[in-house]
Order: C-alpha cells, then structure tokens, then sequence
C-alpha cells in the first residue's frame, strides 16, 4: 500500500485542484484530506458522510461549584488568566470561581493544587472527523472546531483511518491533500509517506517557502518530488526553482500551465481531469511520473 501526500509551502498553490485531479486519475484509491484547519477537498469530491465521529484532543478544566471554598489558589497559579471570581453560588457563597472554556489551555495546574478537589479535567472536544463514500472512492476528511487546538493529533487520526480503510478494501494506494507550511500538522500528514509531491509556484515567496518544506521531507528522509504549478507565469522563476529542487535532492515531477478551466471545474464540483483543459495533459504526465 503506497501513501502519496501533496502539501506546499503556503496556501493557494493548488495542491487541493491536483489532489482532486489525482483522485480521477487513480484507480478507486483512498483520499485524505488532512488540511483541517481549513478543509476544502470536499467542495469539488462532494463526499456522502456515510460516518461521523467527534475528535477529543486536549482537556478542558471545569470547576464544580458545590466544592469550591473560593480561596483563589486556582486564580493565583493560573497563568492563562482564564478564571474569574464571577461564578454560581453553591448555598454557602454567594458566588465561586469560574474558568472561561474557550481561552482554557487544559494544562491542569489548577485541579492538581486546589485543595477541596473542585476542578475537574473533562475532554475537550476539538472538532469532528468523518468517513465519506465520494464517485473516486473513500474519503477520510475532518473539520477542527473554532479556536480548537491539536490538529495535528486529528491528522494522524485521519491518516489511521484512511490507512484502515485501504487494508481492509484492499486498496493499493491513499491519496492525502496535505496541510501548508512547515508546522506540526505538515509533519502529522508526511511522517511514514511513500512519497511527498510538493506545489510550488514560480515566485520569491514559492521558491522561499519550497526551500524550507525541502528541508522538512529531507529531515524526516521522505522521497519527495516537486512540480511548478503556472510556471508559464514566469518561466524563468519556474526554471530556477526546479535546479534548486534537484540541488536538494529532490526529483522534478513535471510543470502544470496556467488554466482557467481549473477555476470553471472548480465552479462545478469537479475536478478539472474531469471537464477538460490544457492543463490535463501536464496533471497526466505528472501522475505518470508519480505512479513509475
């Protein structure tokens, strides 16, 4: 079972277009989308959630008014400054502390000192993941709630589960829309890859922000691949970053031209390998490439 992951140094590039073309263009694999601060696979594979689960990932601090003497000891080493001394009354005080469940960080200072064992530590529930059938085969994707932390906890939960779901409908391969940028959900998504395809764009910004996700698949030692995505923007950038990609050891997957058809598939839920436009032919040789 092979895992190809397609992630980019920042957002935009169009790594969740290629996903979706990818998607078309394999046999019935499973897809990942591992981007769940800010999902987007769904809006052109349309999934049916068959499955739908809530995601704990933290702890989430509570006091029980009936036990809280109001001494202050949870206030004073608090150092979020997340409980306030406007809380319910318990028949004794006519009010208690109260701890703010949005801005509390679970880190359970509070509950190991106070003395009355009034603070509870429940799970925190940080977003939902679901388990969908789309018309190009299974798809595990996730949804972080607002302000939640831990996404890169919730990406390895959507990996496990796509990995799930390949060995038991034994399919050959899963295909993971991966996260921006360099940070803990990026790492969640390549760690144990098969194969990395980075998207880049022919910009300063693109050939920065490439430099910088190379270093992170060379660390963790993942074959990665890289293809410019509009190079016929600016032919030159394009060529340039290409020759810093190989310097750095990674292989050329090919260029994708600048396509407006991408934007009216987009615009029908599809995938542009599925309407049709010049750029196929470049997103076909590049899924060549990767397949050999």
């Amino acid at each position: 079972m092979d895992e190809i992951v397609i992630i980019s140094g920042k957002g935009g590039t169009g790594k969740t277009s290629l996903t979706a073309s990818f998607a078309v263009l394999a046999d019935r694999p499973v897809i990942a989308d591992c981007d769940v601060d800010a999902p987007d696979l769904h809006l052109v594979l349309n999934p049916r959630v068959i499955r739908r689960e809530y995601f704990t990932g933290g702890k989430i601090a509570r006091i029980k008014p009936g036990h809280c003497t109001a001494c202050g000891k949870c206030e004073e080493l608090c150092r979020f400054n997340v409980i306030f001394f406007d809380g319910n009354g318990n028949g004794l005080l006519d009010k208690t502390f109260r701890i703010d469940p949005v801005a509390c960080e679970g880190c359970g200072v509070c509950g190991w000192f106070c003395a009355e064992k009034a603070i509870k530590l429940d799970p925190a529930v940080n977003g939902q993941w679901f388990i969908s059938e789309t018309r190009c085969g299974p798809m595990v994707h996730a949804r972080l709630g607002v302000a939640a932390e831990n996404s890169g906890k919730l990406v390895s939960t959507v990996r496990r589960e796509a990995r799930r779901i390949a060995q038991d409908g034994k399919h050959s391969l899963i295909i993971v829309d991966g996260p921006p940028g360099i940070g803990c959900p990026v790492i969640a998504s390549v760690t144990g890859a098969t194969l990395v395809l980075v998207v880049t764009e022919p910009t300063v910004s693109g050939e920065h922000d490439l430099e910088r996700v190379l270093a992170l698949t060379r660390h963790f030692n993942i074959p990665t691949a890289v293809c410019v995505n509009k190079w016929d923007l600016n032919p030159d950038m394009a060529e340039r970053i290409e020759d810093a990609a190989r310097r750095k050891g990674a292989r050329v997957a090919g260029r994708i031209r600048y396509d407006r058809s991408v934007t009216l598939a987009q615009m029908q839920e599809k995938a542009v390998t599925e309407t049709g436009g010049p750029c196929v032919e470049d997103i076909q040789h590049i899924w060549k490439h990767l397949v050999q």
